[in-house]
């Protein structure tokens, strides 16, 4: 912690990278346009790097301040959410929901600022967790798993969307990719038939010339947008780097033949916050596939 900026400059670097103006960034935060460049200024020699390129009298983000912009708004959003949460009358009874780590972090969490706004009244607990889950022995109300194993058949399991999965790079080795050249292929130990499975159904071989093996999904995101090989990754995961092109799919997104499922301990009753937190899930797993239906191949 003690190696953190102040929140203050990334509160005002989030707002001129959210808009990519130091005069938009100046009215939202009430504050004169010198001021942000000076806190945006002292941000850059705090950390070391440069976060935006000014040119014509705009500005306009960096590797680097992209990649802080992404993890600003994560964190941020959920400390908006957690904060909402702790000002919200005692007489709410919060929804618990237990989440798959790198979904939850790359997907749910940006998107769930959407959802406390058309839903205030209802308070979104998250709690990370994968496989199998007992609904008896804890707090969670409700589960997001992927159906790689057999539940409990007294749950309720609703289906949310088809997982897709394909191989990932960064945008200067998509050529290695496809012309078969020998690559490090990166692994993570969650699904560890990932690779096989992709290339028997798309009968496809990526030539092996190393491998990396990592405990999650965004551990190997991170391994992938360094440069240190080619990844399988699910296409929820890399949703904002594949529209930003900072990552590339150069055979697309294929079914894996698995599915994500909202999972309860009972029946969803009309109306009731977790019938409503599964209807609004349903349809944020569509909107993002037909956001990313170029990437898909059926």
């Amino acid at each position: 912690m003690k190696n953190l900026p102040s929140l203050n400059a990334l509160r005002v670097f989030e707002t001129a990278a959210r808009y990519q103006s130091l005069v938009k960034a100046s009215e939202e935060l009430f504050v004169t346009q010198g001021a942000v460049s000076r806190q945006i200024r002292q941000l850059e020699a705090t950390l070391g790097v440069i976060l935006f390129e000014r040119r014509n009298r705009g500005i306009f983000l960096t590797t680097a301040g992209e990649k802080l912009k992404q993890a600003c708004q994560q964190a941020f959003g959920l400390l908006t959410l957690t904060i909402d949460g702790l000002q919200q009358s005692s007489q709410l009874t919060p929804l618990v929901v237990s989440c798959e780590p790198t979904i939850m972090m790359k997907w749910l969490i940006p998107k769930l600022i959407a959802f406390k706004a058309n839903h205030p009244d209802i308070e979104i607990h998250l709690v990370s967790g994968g496989g199998n889950i007992d609904f008896s022995r804890n707090s969670v109300n409700l589960a997001i798993r992927r159906n790689d194993f057999l539940w409990d058949k007294r749950y309720v399991a609703e289906q949310l969307g088809r997982e897709w999965i394909g191989p990932i790079c960064l945008p200067n080795a998509e050529d290695h990719v496809t012309t078969h050249q020998p690559l490090t292929l990166l692994h993570t130990r969650t699904r560890p038939e990932a690779w096989n499975d992709w290339m028997s159904e798309i009968k496809q071989i990526i030539p092996k010339q190393n491998e990396l093996w990592f405990e999650h999904f965004y551990i190997l995101l991170e391994a992938v947008m360094a440069g240190h090989g080619v990844g399988i990754s699910s296409i929820y995961m890399i949703e904002q780097e594949l529209s930003d092109r900072r990552i590339s799919a150069p055979y697309g997104f294929i079914p894996d033949g698995s599915a994500y499922y909202l999972i309860s301990p009972e029946i969803f009753e009309v109306n009731t916050p977790q019938a409503i937190f599964l209807a609004w899930l349903k349809k944020t797993f569509h909107e993002t596939q037909i956001r990313l239906t170029d990437f898909c191949r059926h």
